[in-house]
């Protein structure tokens, strides 16, 4: 019964994530690099048919965070965001990757951007179990980058760096705020 209500609880999630599709499509495409086979090793990639779902299997499971995934693959940052935390992490779609500046996603995902795109990657994700509500009464983030992001509450909701909140999912270790925009580490 247990296992039936988590896949329906998943289901849900899934649904809920695909509706946030934002409207106003983008006419610009971004060019995604081609999945690597990456060597499936360490806790990111043990799977079992009972817990609810951690966050980086949140990302791979939804539609609209191809881009998001591909760059945690390229930047080798998996494993971080599957530790038990708990983790809050926001989690741009595919269409604020696509708002970027031409040639940006191509450029952060060769190998010799790593080090970079690990540092923006990381800048996404904040220690705790952030709700919304929680999100509103924070005037910043320490985020794991060790920077800090403001948080503005804008019409009663929290703004993450500019960034809307658009859908919410609990995960294993954490919570994934789904956001409309890429947070960008404020330059030193």
């Amino acid at each position: 019964m247990k296992t039936i209500k988590q896949l329906f609880f998943l289901f849900s999630l899934v649904a809920l994530v695909c509706s946030c599709k934002n409207e106003n499509k983008n006419t610009s495409t971004t060019s995604l690099p081609e999945t690597k086979t990456v060597e499936k090793t360490g806790q990111a990639f043990i799977t079992d048919d009972e817990g609810t779902p951690n966050c980086l299997q949140i990302a791979i499971g939804s539609p609209d965070h191809k881009t998001l995934v591909a760059a945690v693959q390229a930047a080798g940052v998996e494993n971080a965001l599957v530790n038990v935390g708990p983790l809050t992490v926001f989690a741009p779609t595919d269409a604020a990757f696509a708002a970027l500046p031409e040639g940006t996603v191509e450029n952060l995902v060769k190998p010799e951007n790593k080090a970079t795109l690990a540092n923006i990657l990381k800048y996404h994700v904040t220690p705790g179990n952030l709700s919304t509500s929680i999100l509103t009464k924070l005037p910043k983030l320490g985020q794991a980058n060790n920077q800090y992001v403001q948080v503005e509450v804008v019409d009663g909701k929290p703004v993450i760096g500019g960034a809307n909140i658009i859908a919410t999912v609990k995960a294993g270790n954490g919570i994934v705020h789904v956001i409309d925009k890429v947070l960008l580490p404020p330059t030193e």
